[in-house]
């Protein structure tokens, strides 16, 4: 379901009242995110900890709002992969809650010293960690995203401005009125959290456009939505989250390993980015592996889309068919799996080449030299050894919770934490020093 129509972004069509409320909103945002730039990190903390209780006591309400959107989705004929992503169960939000106070237990980012020395002149530089300012989110159906954005925002001494689309209209806002008034029980600016959710496409629009208001835009969603952020956006933008991808089962791996690799990095949650949508096998191994695994999955709900070596190591009454040229490039998002035989860790590596997302590769195999070379020649975000793809996570990775996790490369690149949120400043001291040439 996407949540912007390419076909609309034209601004002069965007409805001159919601331009104003959202530059309002931003201005407002830029000021709140000045306040908690000078907060102490007790303070910063003290607002997370308040949070999580207050989602803690409300989780019946939002819960309930959860449902309503649900069945909504369900009528609008949202995927399966969308309605999982929307879910947020009482266990959902225990896990939610504490990445929350996790949060509160890094070390704060701001003010930070990067690098510093002394010149010979007798100036001493030091380069700190400083806030970005106000932080826009662009997301779909993940009223979890809507937590993890105003929790790392706020410790990273930013604030938020949040569009979580319509499918979890009803959750997101009870989520957020929580927040705010748990930010503003602890002294800190309710405007720190916002959404534009009440505004729609337009709402989006705006935000987009709001060059000189808002600092940062994270797109997290599908790809038509990141491609539409990236394109038309006139602030700076972190493209994240598209995950095609692959696991690489090498000649030299243990199979009994890569089994359980291979099925977690599918099944355990198939509807979010760092699922495995490819699996390429060695042909030195195909024939003895692929029937294994092929039959695990297969007893788990997986259907296939194979290539012609694959095809008759399928198992019977396994679901399968013939892999066409788009399912190379296909984030699948729901227990459908695409799978090659390669010719070695060479055609592993050139079929990842040609199709990856920059997402999260992973290896299995138990030779360090192919370990390596692997690790060298993938350029993804991740590159996992002899793990799951299902790793690649801020919590998992201990980064607290994530914003997003960047496939680009321009200053963030993986899961997004509370270092990938600020930028940096220089601070130069003197002693009457003035330059000479």
């Amino acid at each position: 379901m996407a949540l912007i129509d390419p076909t609309l972004i034209d601004p002069t069509l965007i409805d001159p009242t919601v331009v104003a409320s959202v530059e309002a909103m931003a201005r407002r945002a830029r000021a709140a995110g000045r306040e908690l730039a000078l907060a102490s990190r007790a303070m910063k903390d003290q607002a997370l900890l308040g949070m999580a209780d207050a989602l803690m006591e409300n989780s019946d309400a939002v819960v309930r709002e959860n449902l309503f959107d649900l069945e909504l989705g369900a009528q609008r004929g949202l995927s399966a992969g969308l309605l999982d992503r929307l879910t947020l169960s009482p266990e959902r939000i225990v896990g939610i809650v504490e990445a929350v106070r996790e949060l509160a237990a890094l070390a704060d980012p701001v003010g930070a010293v990067v690098r510093g020395s002394t010149l010979p002149n007798g100036l001493r530089l030091r380069q700190v960690r400083v806030p970005m300012g106000v932080v826009g989110m662009v997301y779909e159906a993940r009223p979890n995203v809507t937590v993890d954005a105003a929790g790392l925002g706020l410790k990273s001494g930013n604030a938020v401005i949040l569009r979580g689309g319509s499918a979890a209209e009803r959750t997101n806002r009870a989520i957020i009125g929580v927040l705010r008034d748990a930010v503003a029980g602890a002294g800190l600016p309710a405007d720190a959290i916002q959404t534009i959710d009440q505004f729609g496409r337009d709402g989006v629009r705006a935000l987009m456009r709001a060059r000189g208001l808002v600092d940062l835009l994270v797109p997290r969603g599908g790809a038509e939505l990141i491609q539409t952020v990236v394109r038309e956006a006139q602030v700076p933008v972190i493209e994240t989250g598209v995950g095609n991808c692959h696991v690489y089962v090498d000649g030299a791996a243990n199979l009994d390993q890569a089994v359980r690799i291979v099925i977690n990095s599918k099944v355990q949650r198939p509807s979010v980015c760092n699922a495995a949508e490819t699996l390429l096998v060695d042909r030195a191994v195909a024939a003895e592996f692929l029937p294994r695994v092929l039959g695990e999955l297969a007893d788990l709900g997986v259907k296939f889309h194979v290539d012609a070596a694959a095809q008759a190591l399928v198992p019977a009454g396994a679901q399968w068919e013939a892999a066409r040229a788009v399912d190379w490039d296909t984030e699948y998002l729901d227990l459908e799996l695409a799978v090659a035989v390669v010719d070695g860790l060479e055609g592993g590596v050139a079929h990842i080449q040609r199709h990856s997302s920059g997402h999260t590769e992973a290896i299995c195999t138990q030779d360090l030299g192919r370990a390596q070379e692997f690790t060298d020649r993938i350029d993804s975000a991740v590159v996992m050894v002899n793990a799951s793809t299902r790793f690649t996570d801020g919590g998992q990775f201990g980064l607290g919770a994530e914003i997003g996790i960047s496939t680009q490369k321009l200053h963030a690149r993986g899961p997004m934490g509370l270092a990938e949120l600020t930028s940096t400043k220089w601070i130069c001291v003197g002693n009457g020093q003035v330059r000479e040439a």
